[in-house]
């Protein structure tokens, strides 16, 4: 669990982050280095779920071994379905760039766009709460949530 107070936007208590795989902790279906690390750490303070449509085919092999539990999308509606998928879980930080991941920033208590190399779907950038270009920096602020604070209080 992670504790927030957000000056200006209240007190937040996480038990989830919901990470997007391709785009966010993955390029061209590979994890990106040091992310692994950064989840190892932070699932000892939350539950770490990767939702992707697995356009690569890799996420199982990439995130075995890691504490996250994967959910592949079934689906005809990603959006939908990672929407839903948010919604049932209470106290949610997400993470992703696609346009596929715009209803999960809606039903997430804080959802943060991943630009990375491969960019951000437009629809979705406009539904998140913070930007930031690296996933690693990203996941660093829930390491170190003084600097989640500063940058969402108002």
């Amino acid at each position: 669990m992670l504790s927030l107070n957000i000056p200006g936007r209240g007190p937040f208590t996480i038990h989830h982050l919901v990470l997007d795989f391709n785009g966010t902790i993955a390029f061209n279906g590979e994890l990106i280095p040091d992310v692994a690390e950064r989840i190892t750490l932070l699932s000892k303070k939350m539950g770490v779920h990767v939702i992707t449509a697995d356009t690569n085919g890799s996420v199982v092999g990439e995130c075995s071994g890691l504490p996250a539990n994967v959910h592949v999308l079934q689906s005809d509606d990603h959006t939908a379905e990672k929407g839903e998928f948010v919604s049932n879980l209470d106290g949610v930080i997400c993470m992703g760039n696609g346009a596929n991941d715009e209803a999960m920033f809606e039903a997430a208590d804080i959802a943060i766009a991943i630009t990375g190399r491969e960019g951000c779907a437009t629809s979705t950038l406009l539904k998140s709460d913070l930007i930031i270009d690296d996933i690693n920096d990203a996941l660093d602020l829930l390491l170190n949530p003084n600097r989640l604070i500063a940058t969402l209080r108002k």
